[in-house]
């Protein structure tokens, strides 16, 4: 019978030597969990053949593009007898781009050039700061440039008059919330997607199945918020054009997407309005959208909402009708005010009030026996 030769053993400088990787790498693999220790023997430490194993696919992985916290999951999995193949595809499809867009590179000349032609290192060192440019090792005039689109953008804003640290902010506040939105949406398709995937360690297969879905609702969150941007730009940007060239309406000191971003939709039937009133908007901040659903119930929220909407935007026209001297004369006056008049106080519940409607809300106005109304 022939023996088996005995098992490979390496100091760190032959290990180092066969694998490709320096020293003081290997001993950082260690520190990270990514390499076992190796055997203490005396003074000396002695790896075997499954940490030069180990190195190579250390090595093929960084080459694909992993990361070294995605490799050191990778590799508990494989250790824990998981399909190494099914999980590097799963893994292959979350790190891998999540644009078609391809990187490029920008000379120090061309990018002072498409910013003016004048060179401002605060600007640009926020620029990489915000990841907009990343600097290429050991070249000052050079610059890796992720997205070009983001960056031709910049300069398109800048060239039309924008400060460049005003587009910095501003890029700081979209990015904000864009990451807020990819969050939203990676809780939506976890909780109703992905979720039996995360119950247990997937199997080859599984993790197979979840990379096929990771790659087809890939695009879905692109295709949203591109409809969603759309329709938001086109409302919006109606409404501003109506608040600046409107000459018919007093001069409005909010501006027209003030308090968007605080609005909260609310879901339901919608009762009908009049379309002289409908032109009218009242927006409500999240807050009290919430306080409506706590007291009616999320069924009759949109209802009651549009209702007490409808009532405001009558208030608010007879309002402007009696301010503006067009209305009937009060109990006691002789027609309508003239420009500049005034206007007798009218007695009753309603007096001190605008429009008939007191102070806490409640209606002033009187039902057919004389006596106050009070409905809501």
């Amino acid at each position: 019978m022939t023996e088996q030769p005995p098992p490979a053993e390496y100091r760190i400088e032959d290990l180092a030597h066969l694998s490709g990787a320096t020293v003081r790498t290997i001993r950082a693999y260690q520190d990270r969990g990514l390499l076992p220790r190796p055997e203490r023997r005396g003074r000396a430490n002695v790896y075997g053949e499954p940490h030069l194993t180990r190195l190579r696919q250390i090595a093929g992985l960084l080459d694909r593009g992993y990361t070294l916290a995605s490799i050191k999951e990778l590799l508990q999995a494989w250790d824990a007898g998981l399909d190494l193949g099914g999980v590097l595809g799963l893994v292959a499809e979350i790190d891998g781009p999540w644009t078609d867009e391809e990187p490029s590179r920008l000379s120090r000349t061309e990018l002072d050039a498409a910013f003016g032609g004048t060179s401002d290192e605060t600007a640009i060192a926020e620029a990489v700061a915000l990841g907009v440019l990343e600097r290429v090792p050991g070249r000052d005039d050079e610059f890796l440039v992720p997205s070009p689109q983001e960056l031709a953008v910049a300069a398109e804003l800048h060239s039309a008059g924008v400060p460049l640290r005003a587009i910095s902010g501003h890029l700081r506040e979209v990015r904000g919330q864009v990451e807020h939105i990819a969050a939203r949406f990676l809780d939506f398709t976890t909780e109703h997607v992905f979720q039996p995937f995360l119950d247990h360690p997937p199997t080859g297969a599984e993790a197979a199945e979840a990379a096929a879905l990771v790659r087809r609702l890939r695009p879905l969150a692109q295709q949203t918020i591109d409809a969603e941007l759309a329709r938001a730009m086109r409302t919006l940007a109606t409404r501003y054009l109506r608040h600046h060239l409107s000459d018919t309406r007093p001069a409005q000191t909010r501006k027209p997407t003030e308090g968007v971003a605080a609005v909260e939709p609310v879901s339901g039937p919608r009762p009908e309005t009049d379309p002289a009133a409908a032109s009218e908007e009242v927006l409500l901040p999240a807050d009290a959208v919430r306080a409506v659903r706590a007291l009616v119930g999320p069924e009759n929220a949109a209802a009651f909402i549009a209702a007490a909407a409808h009532r405001e935007v009558q208030a608010r026209t007879m309002d402007a009708l009696a301010a503006g001297g067009t209305g009937p004369a009060p109990s006691g006056g002789t027609g309508p005010a003239s420009a500049g008049g005034s206007r007798p106080a009218p007695a009753g519940p309603a007096a001190g009030t605008a429009g008939g409607r007191r102070a806490d809300g409640l209606s002033a106005e009187k039902d057919d026996q004389g006596h106050p109304d009070r409905r809501p």
